[in-house]
């Protein structure tokens, strides 16, 4: 039987990232095989999943993936769990524009999840129960199954609000607490990866002010999901893509390392920031942080290597981050660092927010072809040479300039656009790999 439940929010900054994450500590210190999952593009929330469950969390999110992606994903990586814990994003109802589409409610409906609403009640008594009464009868279809109440002053005021909401059972009321915050910055929290990373407090506080054991019953009310063909890898000749993984370039979908591997190829970690480029046949730079480490990536023997790599036809594909470091130069606070040099581009960090939101284009290049679907999300500005040029012609999102994303040299090609392999073509990037192997 598949168990399984998502946490939504009224709104952001509800609490409802470290009540998942708290509820995935406890379930896991009980022993159960959690398997997380994010809806939505996000990177670095999913860090934190993994962290804690031990096995990698996956994205959820119907526009990028479709509604028969979602289902695919999840039920690829549903089955073999204890208990499916699916952190949600935004508020419930929140998706693109007016419509559902990549809300959590319509993860929850694509899904048939039953939802448990994180209500953040400070400031408030008797009105959270209108608040919850409107969101379980918003839409009708989306199955609010349980509330848990964050921030609430005493018992008594817990107590109070209990008693006017009736309808839906209240499993958990959480007392404000600072300790169990998670820090964030720019970009959205920390990575697990960049700090102490301890969930025993964490877990200690959800045990004692949520019923675990009704989480549990919430999720048995999941209906099992239906078995997805497993597609065979491809036969033909292994090539090596070489993944830069490091502080710098951290933003990824474990998606798409599976669909390279789908696809024939053998994935080879590695650190632009200390290491040389290994023996690879292709190379994928992801979105991250690449201006926390200007000094040493402006100094390190992967960067100088790359455009002989790629004047010799090796495909390279960069994101957002890999587009600012496959670039000419990346000017910080009125400074320009040489960088890897593989497009007639220079990009420049700036303190206001260029770009955030999904993203469509057609992608009208040599070996890259059909609809994208992504998102993107930067702090910088690429300027072009006049004679760049870029291959994505953009339905939705900003890109790099004039409605264009996506410059490409070569085989070597980068974007704003992080994106899923749902729609990018990895199987033909792996092709050119192998065509470039044989050459």
């Amino acid at each position: 039987m598949t168990k399984a439940v998502l946490l939504a929010g009224t709104n952001s900054g509800v609490g409802k990232t470290t009540v998942s994450m708290g509820i995935m500590a406890a379930l896991k210190k009980r022993n159960m095989d959690v398997q997380p999952f994010k809806v939505g593009p996000d990177y670095i929330d999913p860090t934190y999943h993994t962290a804690i469950c031990g096995k990698p969390s996956r994205n959820l999110d119907t526009f990028m993936m479709q509604v028969e992606g979602v289902k695919n994903t999840f039920s690829r990586h549903s089955q073999n769990a204890d208990i499916n814990v699916i952190e949600g994003v935004m508020g419930l109802f929140d998706g693109m524009g007016a419509t559902e589409i990549a809300s959590s409610a319509h993860v929850a409906k694509s899904l048939n999840l039953p939802v448990i609403l994180v209500v953040n009640v400070h400031g408030m008594s008797r009105s959270a129960a209108a608040m919850v009464k409107g969101f379980s009868e918003f839409d009708k279809d989306v199955n609010v199954a349980g509330v848990i109440l964050n921030k609430v002053g005493s018992p008594r005021h817990s107590q109070m609000i209990i008693d006017a909401i009736q309808d839906i059972p209240v499993v958990g009321t959480l007392p404000r607490n600072q300790d169990v915050s998670v820090p964030s910055r720019h970009l959205g929290l920390f990575m697990a990866h960049e700090q102490d990373f301890d969930t025993s407090e964490l877990a200690g506080f959800i045990e004692e002010n949520i019923d675990l054991d009704a989480i549990i019953s919430i999720a048995e009310t999941a209906p099992d999901v239906e078995d997805v063909p497993v597609e065979e890898s491809s036969s033909e000749d292994k090539v090596k893509i070489g993944i830069a993984l490091d502080s710098a370039f951290c933003f990824y979908y474990q998606d798409m390392f599976d669909a390279f591997r789908q696809a024939g190829a053998e994935v080879v970690f590695f650190s632009p920031i200390k290491e040389e480029v290994p023996d690879v046949d292709g190379m994928y730079f992801g979105g991250g942080y690449p201006e926390l480490h200007i000094s040493e990536l402006e100094s390190s023997k992967t960067t100088k290597s790359l455009k002989d790599l790629s004047a010799d036809g090796m495909p390279i594909y960069g994101e957002c981050g890999g587009l600012q470091y496959l670039s000419k130069s990346y000017e910080i606070d009125d400074t320009v660092h040489k960088m890897a040099d593989l497009f007639p581009a220079e990009t420049v960090l700036t303190k206001k927010l260029q770009a955030l939101g999904y993203t469509e284009g057609t992608a009208k290049g040599d070996f890259i072809k059909g609809t994208v679907r992504g998102h993107e999300f930067h702090y910088s500005v690429t300027y072009c040479a006049d004679d760049a040029k870029l291959i994505y012609e953009m339905k939705r999102g900003k890109g790099i300039v004039d409605g264009m994303d996506c410059i490409t040299e070569h085989n070597s090609l980068a974007s704003y656009t992080h994106a899923h392999p749902a729609s990018f073509p990895v199987k033909s990037f792996v092709d050119k790999c192998r065509e470039y192997k044989r050459c």
